[in-house]
């Protein structure tokens, strides 16, 4: 068994730890150079604030419902999460860290406990460690768990705890899971497999397998599988190296001077360099993308530099 621990509203979250005056005020944590909205607390997602809305377009919105609006800490995410990541690993024998906000734990010696009880435990024991409220899905995969954990956040009903054990369960849970929102199915794949009507993750798993492996080559075999109970995809206990890095911001107003962008590329590059000797690699390729903004704001104009190993 797995299971996938998930931080909700990360950086929302965050924010709420160390001033609890927001606990029913509706957050959001705003893009470099306060662009655009890239968390948002329940409440604000109940007010129709999207997650990637330029901050300009909702401000009178945010402003009518008196939302919290921060920009990003990234030095106290960061903290954050070490912090849940070590009440995690002292809960079970092995954790994978998936992402800043997610965790997989590996439950195969716990088949003697309780899995659902477990399950709160570990809630109730990050809440009271670090403040961050989490859901926690279990099944026999990663794939499933990650199903598991989808239910457990969007539907009230689990109060944040999804344990997928019974094919019943596991199939009424496929049947509730639309296939663009099955982990690695992108929007491309999820627009061939909707043309051939596999509209839910059960569909996926009932399609043919040749099929799947023709067009969605190994990585959908893989997934395939997975959703049908068997296991392709172990628990990966160190982290493996990057092969891209990038430093990616927004201008806090418009650049017309070349002098202004060959200062900004230089500071970009100098950040990706120490991105790159803390992996302890080297690049074979460099790239540069320099964009105006989709939208009439002028001061969203982005400088985007990605080195490849």
């Amino acid at each position: 068994m797995f299971a996938l621990v998930d931080c909700n509203n990360f950086y929302a979250s965050c924010e709420r730890v160390f001033n609890p005056s927001l606990r029913l005020r509706p957050v959001v944590v705003l893009s470099n150079n306060d662009g655009c909205i890239i968390a948002r607390s329940e409440e604000a997602k109940a007010l129709g604030i999207q997650m990637g809305m330029p901050e300009f377009k909702c401000r009178p919105l945010l402003k009518q419902h008196d939302v919290a609006v921060f920009s990003t800490n990234f030095a106290l995410y960061g903290d954050m999460s070490t912090r849940v990541m070590m009440t995690l690993a002292a809960l079970v024998p092995e954790i994978e860290v998936y992402s800043i906000d997610e965790a997989f734990l590996d439950m195969t010696s716990f088949a003697r406990f309780d899995l659902t009880e477990y399950a709160r435990l570990i809630r109730r024991t990050v809440r009271q460690h670090t403040g961050i409220p989490v859901c926690v899905g279990m099944a026999s995969t990663k794939t499933l768990a990650k199903i598991a954990n989808r239910l457990a956040k969007k539907n009230p009903h689990y109060q944040g705890v999804c344990v997928l054990r019974s094919h019943a369960e596991i199939q009424a849970a496929l049947e509730r899971t639309r296939v663009e929102d099955i982990w690695g199915i992108g929007r491309q794949w999820s627009k061939l497999l909707q043309a051939r009507s596999i509209e839910n993750a059960a569909d996926l798993a009932a399609a043919p397998a040749a099929w799947v492996r023709k067009h969605l080559h190994i990585v959908g075999a893989r997934i395939q599988a997975e959703l049908n109970g068997k296991s392709c995809l172990p628990m990966e206990l160190v982290r493996p190296a990057k092969q891209s890095i990038c430093t990616s911001r927004s201008f806090g107003r418009s650049v017309t001077l070349q002098e202004e962008l060959r200062q900004a590329v230089a500071t970009f590059a100098g950040k990706c360099a120490v991105k790159l000797r803390k992996e302890n690699s080297l690049a074979s390729l460099m790239t540069v993308f320099i964009t105006e903004a989709g939208h009439s704001n002028p001061e969203m104009g982005r400088c985007d530099l990605s080195a490849f190993h």
